[in-house]
C-alpha cells in the first residue's frame, strides 16, 4: 500500500524528490565498490533511501553493523509501507575526510536519512550539519558527534564500557598489579570515553596501577595493534593486565606471544576471531556490542523519524547494554554471527 505524499513528513518529501531524480540511468550503484542497493524492489511504494557511514569496511564490527542495515532492508519495508534502499558508503579504511564526504554525497543524492560512526567528531559534524539542511535526518551509532545535529545516538555508553573492562580485569587480577590500556585511533571521541572510564573505576582499586605512559594508541588494524601490544609488553614486563578498550589485536592469529594467562586481558566486542583467545585461554573476558544492531536499530530509528515522526523514548542517547561472553558462552556467540554474516563471518 503506498503512502499517500500529504503524510509524509517534509524531510522524507525532500529525500522521495531527490530519490526519484537518482533514479535515472546508473543510479542503482550496487555494484561499485563500497554501496549496497537493498530492499524488495516494489516500485509502487515510496523510495526511501538511507546511507550508511561506518568507520571501516574493513572492521568486522562494521561488517556486521551493515548486516544489520541490510537486514532491516529486507524485514522492515513492508511494516513501514516503503521501498527501502541501503546505501553503504564506508571508507576502506578509517578516514574522516572521506566519512564527512561520503555524508554530503548521500545527502545530495537524495538520502531521506543517514547512520554514521565517526571516526573523528570535529572532522564529520559540519559534514552532519550540511546533511540536515539539505532535508536528510541523521542518526549516530557506536561514535557520536554530539554537538551535531544528528537527531539520536544508539551504542554503548563508551565511559561505562571503559569501567567495565576494567571492573573485570581487576577480577581476573585479584586486585593487584600494572596494567596498561590499549586504545586504538587518539581522536575517535567514543575511545576517548573508554580510556576515561577505566582510569575512573582503576582509581577505586588501591592494589593496581596504570604504568607510566601506559595508555598506547595505533591505528586500527589488526596488524598495527598487534605490534603495539607486543612491542610495550616487550619494553615494559611488569604489566600484568590489559585493558584493551577495542578488540584489534585479537583480530588475527597469533598476535599474544606469551603463555595462556601469563598476562590477564580484558577486551570489548566478541568477534569469530576473538572468541578463540577465550578458548585458548588467553583472554578472560570479552564485552560484546551490539554490532548487528548498529545497523538495524539505526534504520529503525531513521524510519520512525522519517514516517512517522516519533522520537526515540528517553531523549536522544539510547544505551545498549555490553553482553559479558566467557568460556561458556563461545557457542552461542559463533551461531550469532554464523547468522549474522554467514558461514564464513
Amino acid at each position: 500500500m503506498s503512502l499517500p505524499c500529504a503524510c509524509l513528513p517534509r524531510t522524507l518529501l525532500l529525500g522521495l524528490l531527490f530519490g526519484l531524480a537518482a533514479c535515472g540511468p546508473g543510479a542503482d550503484r550496487g555494484d561499485d565498490v563500497g554501496h549496497d542497493a537493498g530492499g524488495p524492489g516494489d516500485s509502487s511504494r515510496p523510495r526511501v533511501l538511507i546511507g550508511i557511514v561506518a568507520k571501516s569496511q574493513s572492521n568486522p564490527v562494521f561488517q556486521a553493523a551493515h548486516a544489520g542495515a541490510r537486514a532491516a532492508a529486507a524485514e522492515l519495508g513492508d511494516e513501514y509501507g516503503v521501498e527501502l534502499v541501503i546505501d553503504i558508503q564506508t571508507p576502506a579504511d578509517e578516514d574522516p575526510a572521506a566519512q564527512a564526504a561520503a555524508i554530503e554525497q548521500l545527502a545530495r543524492a537524495g538520502a531521506a536519512g543517514i547512520a554514521v560512526s565517526c571516526s573523528d567528531a570535529n572532522t564529520v559534524t559540519p559534514a552532519i550539519d550540511k546533511a540536515v539542511e539539505l532535508g536528510a535526518q541523521v542518526v549516530c551509532f557506536d561514535s557520536d558527534a554530539p554537538r551535531s545535529k544528528r537527531f539520536a545516538f544508539f551504542g554503548t555508553d563508551d565511559e561505562t564500557c571503559g569501567a567495565l573492562v576494567m571492573q573485570h580485569l581487576a577480577q581476573s587480577m585479584g586486585e593487584t598489579g600494572t596494567i596498561a590500556i590499549l586504545a586504538g585511533n587518539q581522536a575517535a571521541p567514543n575511545l576517548q570515553a573508554r580510556v576515561a572510564g577505566v582510569k575512573a573505576e582503576l582509581a577505586r582499586h588501591a592494589g593496581m596501577t596504570l604504568l607510566e605512559d601506559g595508555v598506547f594508541y595505533h591505528p586500527e588494524t589488526p596488524e598495527r595493534a598487534a605490534e603495539a601490544l607486543a612491542a610495550a609488553q616487550s619494553t615494559h614486563p611488569q604489566i600484568g593486565g590489559w585493558a584493551l578498550v577495542g578488540g584489534w589485536p585479537l583480530y588475527t592469529r597469533g598476535s599474544l606471544r606469551w603463555t595462556p594467562g601469563a598476562v590477564k586481558i580484558v577486551s570489548v566486542d566478541a568477534l569469530p576471531a576473538q572468541l578463540a583467545y577465550l578458548e585458548s585461554g588467553h583472554v578472560e573476558v570479552l564485552l560484546a556490542q551490539d554490532c548487528f544492531g548498529w545497523g538495524r536499530e539505526s534504520v529503525r530509528l531513521l524510519l520512525d523519524k522519517l514516517l512517522r515522526d516519533i522520537e526515540p523514548e528517553g531523549g536522544p542517547r539510547m544505551v545498549d547494554p555490553l553482553r559479558p561472553v566467557r568460556l561458556a558462552d563461545v557457542a552461542s556467540v559463533r551461531d550469532d554471527w554464523t547468522a549474522w554474516l554467514g558461514s564464513d563471518g
